[in-house]
């Protein structure tokens, strides 16, 4: 595998991303998205940049906040905007919303809002990956907060003992919920909990694209060449709310001069700038690039609200009754 230094496709990854999940935020009033929604606007760049050294083939497992991930991944827009409208349409049937978001033609097979939960589902994959004797990874999302949670721990032993092709990529953007990462844990360096399961790891800020892509490059090629587990912990910062499409800095739990360290540290703005100025893009080619993203945006809510709903009648169907 070679080395991707596409940066500007990657940084159009993040445009997009972003666009879309901002779209989400200025609708989401209108009530007619009915479900939670845990909006990645910040943490854009580990998406893009992981996703840009994954295959088609290449299975993804993601959390809560999964939109980045679902689109990094190539995930169908009209599908996920669907779903969060709850239509029949929707990537899953209309029947999860924001937090259930799965497109298994883009490899995306997994999005679970328990803290944790998708991990060994991963992990089983990778398994899969072994037995079948195929040359894939397996990846994970996961927040800070799903470390401190047994599951975590029984899926890295078991990945490292069984030697497993899975990618464990932490966002770390240092809160669960409103409880801070330095009240859960007594160091910020959470690849100790990779390294008590011998399992090799890697650190770096998520908002600098260019250490996320080379990080990612490196993690998923030794993972491919190996057969074994790898732990990447990107640093990251949500801008929004942790549930909904809106600011709650007023609530006073993060502290104002690191709301504002990491607005300046955002990875879009950053990479736009350092592609402007390497004359990689132009101030009009951006601008184009939005214009085209906002249209593609609009045209996935109106498919959204001309879809119907489901069938009434479908209500028991894939229903598990014990």
């Amino acid at each position: 595998m070679n080395f991707k230094n596409n940066y500007l496709d990657i940084y159009k990854n993040m445009l997009r991303i972003r666009l879309v999940e901002e779209e989400i935020a200025k609708r989401y009033s209108e009530q007619n998205m009915r479900c939670p929604v845990h909006l990645s606007i910040g943490q854009e760049a580990i998406a893009s940049g992981v996703m840009n050294h994954l295959n088609k083939e290449d299975k993804i497992y993601s959390t809560h906040r999964c939109h980045a991930h679902y689109l990094a991944k190539g995930g169908n827009l009209n599908k996920m905007i669907s779903e969060l409208h709850g239509k029949a349409s929707g990537c899953c049937g209309g029947r999860g919303g924001s937090m259930h978001l799965f497109d298994e033609e883009a490899g995306i097979m997994s999005s679970l809002p328990i803290v944790g939960s998708v991990i060994p589902l991963a992990v089983g994959n990778a398994l899969t990956i072994k037995l079948k004797k195929e040359r894939l990874v397996s990846a994970v999302f996961f927040g800070d907060g799903a470390i401190e949670e047994g599951v975590y721990h029984e899926s890295a032993n078991f990945a490292k003992i069984q030697s497993l092709p899975v990618l464990f990529i932490c966002e770390n953007n240092l809160f669960s919920v409103y409880t801070p990462l330095n009240e859960r844990q007594p160091s910020a360096d959470l690849t100790r909990h990779a390294k008590s399961h011998d399992i090799k790891y890697l650190r770096c800020d998520g908002n600098d694209i260019s250490k996320v892509n080379e990080f990612a490059f490196e993690a998923i090629e030794y993972i491919r060449k190996n057969n074994q587990p790898f732990f990447i912990q990107f640093d990251t910062y949500r801008h929004r709310e942790h549930c909904g499409p809106n600011f709650d800095d007023e609530l006073d739990y993060r502290k104002k001069n690191e709301v504002s360290f990491w607005f300046e540290n955002d990875p879009i703005i950053n990479e736009k700038n350092r592609l402007i100025n390497d004359k990689i893009l132009t101030e009009n080619e951006n601008k184009k690039l939005i214009d085209t993203y906002l249209n593609e945006i609009d045209e996935a809510f109106k498919f959204a609200d001309q879809d119907s709903f489901p069938d009434p009648a479908t209500a028991e169907s894939f229903v598990y009754e014990f």
